[in-house]
């Protein structure tokens, strides 16, 4: 064990595990995994909710203190662990499960649910016997960067009100913002200016906080590189679509009724740059993979070693900050989770046998605890923000479609028995980042290990059916795969499942944005975010790179650090506060059945210049609070 000296001694009887600290993680892990929820949805990624949650803890504490009493430091980190936990589910299930409806299937609030919750603690149960390894003995070589910064906040906790003040701050203006934009509907959500020189180019511009917020957060070099990959897409390959045929005569596959010189810019992105788009994701997210083959065999390898350590430590218990739940538990956990997907024939789809049950149970328990193993590994360099849950995710589902296509399982119920696999499995790699993240924290700080793995587990027991619900509602509010909810990721997952057990995909337009992935990857640009850029709509890239564009300004001057913690913390109240009003419009139009609002009518181009002011009002604030003092 390297020599490291945690802030509270080993020996200390400071209150850390308590009933308040887990009800309080439970309400923030709601909020901000809703939030985190919607913003996947918008834009097929989501962020760490470690930092925000650390500080958030820590302010409500100190204001509830002549209620509820003092509390320290432990007590802090739990309530943080316990909420993170939500994000993690949000992140498995937007990546998956949209396209079972975009099936047609209509899974239940259960269903997705259980999916959720069995990923979730498989996730937590295959990490225990990593940590040990990838928190302790690799302390000095592993950062783990959330979690390091986290713990910095919790140790900083004199300071941590007016740390929160930007966060809370964000927040109210990005539940503001969304509420006259998207509900009343005061003036325009998004801008659009067509390029005459360009046939059918539409530069666009979605008017929104969250958007510019998670710009600020990703930092100016991967919002540059996500916007090139949208300029490509709109002012590129959909107006070189639209010159080449602009004279056929008869539809272009894979359309089949329209001609290309009748479709808007929208629609030639649909009909063919999505296909493309997919093609650039799918390719990335596998070298991503490909790129943590090194890791992945040595993580595997410490795994098994782990695991098969029996009765460790059992004469002697461990110190305090070394006590991990027993592997008992782990093995029991494990056991309990695979019954129950076996003996529950709804849990894997639309009543699946047996046989596929069984099959499908093997290819979760294989793939959650390689991907665990390597998650836990791979955010320990990089963050979780850039964790490549989705390449991971393709390669569940690859793997998993071959399987079935070579048992002649290619129906209906087979392609949602590998979708819900694949939830599974997301959900279990993205908690064991987000949990190892936490676990760092609590080696820094001196929580005891066995109390935050208890913590994360009820974080996912608590959380799992209001992120369901959330996901459940935004789909009936607006429909996945459509322009208010894009749901990029799942409807990528769909198309590679399609791809291996049906072969109906036009694999021309596939392969060509493979190619341009690989084109980028070849140049030393990150082709990830490139590809995202190049699937998604470019007035969704527009915001963020504004956003990245803000946080170079912000970071010119001597305060890098300042500029960096205060724009991110109110940046991820942006996100936070357009998440939660967005979440409650749903609500709102599902059950009044109507989406509400006024709805004012600017005359043209009236209307664009009072969004853009306003939205540039919004970008000036953000820099503003960033550079403050």
């Amino acid at each position: 064990m390297p020599d490291h000296k945690p802030y509270v001694s080993a020996e200390t009887d400071l209150t850390d595990f308590s009933i308040r600290a887990v009800l309080a993680g439970i309400l923030f892990g709601i909020v901000f995994g809703s939030a985190n929820a919607y913003l996947g949805l918008r834009v097929g990624l989501t962020i760490s909710t470690a930092i925000p949650l650390a500080i958030v803890s820590v302010a409500f504490f100190k204001i509830a203190a002549p209620l509820l009493g003092r509390s320290g430091i432990l007590e802090h980190n739990i309530s943080q662990t316990t909420g993170s936990a939500s994000s993690s589910l949000a992140s498995g299930i937007i990546f998956t499960i949209p396209a079972l409806f975009l099936w047609g299937f209509d899974p239940s609030l259960l269903q997705i649910g259980m999916l959720a919750l069995l990923g979730g603690i498989l996730g937590v149960l295959f990490m225990i016997p990593l940590r040990r390894f990838l928190i302790v003995q690799e302390h000095q070589t592993l950062p783990y960067p959330e979690g390091t910064a986290a713990a910095q906040v919790l140790i900083a906790a004199d300071s941590g009100g007016a740390r929160a003040k930007n966060v809370f701050v964000g927040l109210g203006v990005g539940v503001l913002f969304k509420f006259l934009i998207s509900f009343l509907k005061l003036w325009p959500e998004s801008l659009h200016l067509k390029l005459p020189v360009l046939k059918k180019a539409d530069l666009g511009l979605e008017a929104g906080p969250a958007l510019l917020g998670v710009g600020y957060i990703l930092g100016y070099r991967i919002a540059a590189i996500m916007v090139a990959g949208g300029l490509l897409s709109w002012l590129g390959l959909i107006p070189l679509i639209a010159h080449f045929g602009q004279d056929l005569a008869a539809p272009l596959f894979p359309e089949t009724e329209m001609l290309i010189r009748d479709m808007s810019p929208g629609q030639l992105w649909t009909r063919y740059i999505r296909y493309i788009g997919a093609g650039a994701v799918a390719f990335a997210g596998i070298i991503t993979v490909l790129k943590s083959i090194p890791t992945m065999i040595n993580s595997l390898k410490i795994g098994f070693r782990e695991l098969s350590r029996r009765s460790r430590q059992a004469l002697a218990r461990p110190v305090r900050t070394d006590d991990d739940l027993p592997m008992s538990v782990v093995l029991t956990g494990v056991a309990i989770i695979a019954a129950v997907i076996i003996l529950t024939p709804t849990v894997l789809g639309v009543s699946p046998s047996l046989t596929l049950r069984l099959i499908g149970t093997l290819c979760i328990i294989l793939f959650a605890f390689m991907f665990v193993t390597v998650s836990s590994r791979i955010v320990g360099l990089v963050g979780v923000s850039s964790n490549p849950t989705s390449g991971m995710t393709i390669v569940t589902l690859l793997g998993t479609s071959l399987i079935f296509y070579l048992l002649g399982w290619t129906d209906d119920i087979g392609k949602a028995t590998v979708l819900t696999i694949g939830t599974v499995v997301c959900v279990a790699a993205s908690i064991s980042g987000d949990i190892s993240q936490d676990l760092k924290t609590g080696y820094i700080i001196g929580a005891t290990p066995r109390k935050q793995q208890t913590a994360e587990i009820i974080g996912a027991l608590s959380s799992a059916f209001f992120i369901a619900a959330a996901v459940w509602l935004l789909g009936r509010a607006f429909g996945f795969g459509t322009a208010d909810l894009p749901a990029p990721q799942a409807t990528l997952m769909k198309t590679v499942i399609e791809g291996v057990l049906q072969a109906d995909l036009p694999w021309g337009l596939v392969l060509t944005g493979a190619a341009i992935a690989g084109m980028v990857e070849l140049l030393g640009i990150p082709s990830l975010p490139f590809a995202v850029g190049l699937y998604l709509p470019l007035a969704s890239m527009t915001p963020v790179f504004i956003g990245g564009l803000i946080r170079r300004w912000s970071e010119r001057g001597k305060e890098v650090k300042s500029a960096q913690e205060q724009g991110v913390l109110f940046g991820s109240g942006l996100i936070a506060g357009e998440g939660l009003i967005g979440v409650l419009i749903a609500a709102y139009a599902v059950f009044a059945g109507r989406p509400g609002g006024i709805g004012l009518v600017w005359p043209e181009p009236l209307g664009q210049f009072v969004s853009l002011a306003i939205f540039a009002g919004l970008a000036w604030l953000l820099y503003r609070k960033a550079v403050a003092k």
